[in-house]
């Protein structure tokens, strides 16, 4: 769902946190005045501001794993990461319980569809937006199972939690059975099952190599980084127009620019996060033109509709776009 660019930030409060493993620690927070937060499917997840060195800040995002009934509370959950570029390690080491906090969202870019069967499979802090959606499984009367594999119990978040589904959950750590058996769940395709999987870019390429033999559609996969893509010549690239509808406003944008590039460079501020194309954040509908899709989010039926671009890395396979801006 496309997010427009005055969508307003929430104070929330910090008022608990927890670790689920070594190395995942989960944030509880709820409005400051205690009110009901707004509604999440499973799949969702926030924009979270985080302090940096001085004035500086970073904005991450993070899946909403609790139950999305509960209207009081949101949870997130954030692996330490030891090469962090400042997010994990600025909550790890200074946010604590009590602290005011500033999201936006949710939003939701990994619905979980309707289907009969679903086999999850998580790879390490992967696990967490898989957690609402296979209690939505389970309300729906859905048969579904669970692959979830980490490099060691100890790292891997949530297994108390997850013992309460019993055989249906298979726990996999690496140090115990190797690499994940994908070949025993995926060589054979179901027409009546959805794949959904999470975590480390080498398991989710693992996971689409096996599944193109499965029904279009059946595969949805959540990635925490930008594919990788065949590098861009630059000579290869032309400036195009793009009109911004709403704003009555018409910009060039350069041969070396994005579409938000473009937009900044002449002073016009838009919503955006990762600036990868991963996150959803700078979802803009498109009105007229034909994008050129760069990020790693949309699906090949949503690149080939053409209503949507995520304007971080897109830019234009035409002369002129106008977008809903």
């Amino acid at each position: 769902m496309p997010t427009t660019h005055d969508e307003q930030p929430l104070r929330l409060r910090i008022i608990r946190m927890t670790w689920e493993s070594e190395s995942v620690l989960s944030l509880h927070l709820c409005r400051p005045e205690r009110g009901e937060l707004p509604e999440w499917q499973p799949g969702a997840h926030i924009d979270l501001t985080v302090p940096g060195t001085g004035a500086s800040t970073h904005i991450r995002q993070y899946s909403l794993n609790n139950s999305p009934a509960d209207r009081s509370t949101w949870r997130i959950s954030v692996l330490r990461e030891p090469a962090s570029s400042g997010g994990s390690a600025a909550i790890h080491n200074t946010m604590r319980p009590g602290d005011l906090v500033e999201v936006r969202g949710p939003r939701n870019n990994f619905a979980l569809a309707a289907a009969p069967r679903y086999l999850f499979i998580a790879g390490g802090i992967g696990i967490t937006p898989l957690l609402s959606m296979i209690e939505q499984a389970r309300m729906r009367g859905a048969s579904w199972s669970l692959l979830y594999g980490g490099r060691s119990r100890s790292t891997m978040a949530f297994l108390d939690e997850l013992t309460r589904y019993g055989d249906a959950v298979r726990v996999r750590p690496e140090d115990e059975y190797g690499l994940l058996d994908l070949d025993a769940e995926l060589a054979q395709p179901r027409k009546d099952t959805l794949v959904y999987g999470c975590g480390p870019a080498p398991l989710l390429a693992a996971i689409e190599q096996r599944c193109t033999a499965w029904p279009d559609g059946a595969l949805h996969i959540e990635r925490f980084t930008a594919e990788t893509r065949k590098p861009i010549d630059p000579a290869a690239e032309r400036a195009f127009e793009v009109e911004l509808r709403a704003s009555g406003t018409t910009i060039t944008v350069p041969a070396s620019m994005s579409v938000l590039e473009a937009m900044e460079a002449n002073g016009i501020e838009h919503i955006s996060s990762c600036r990868e194309g991963i996150c959803g954040t700078c979802e803009t509908k498109v009105i007229e033109g034909i994008p050129e899709h760069r990020d790693s989010l949309l699906t090949e039926q949503e690149r080939a509709a053409n209503d949507t671009m995520m304007i971080c890395v897109g830019r234009a396979r035409c002369s002129r776009l106008v977008l809903e801006l």
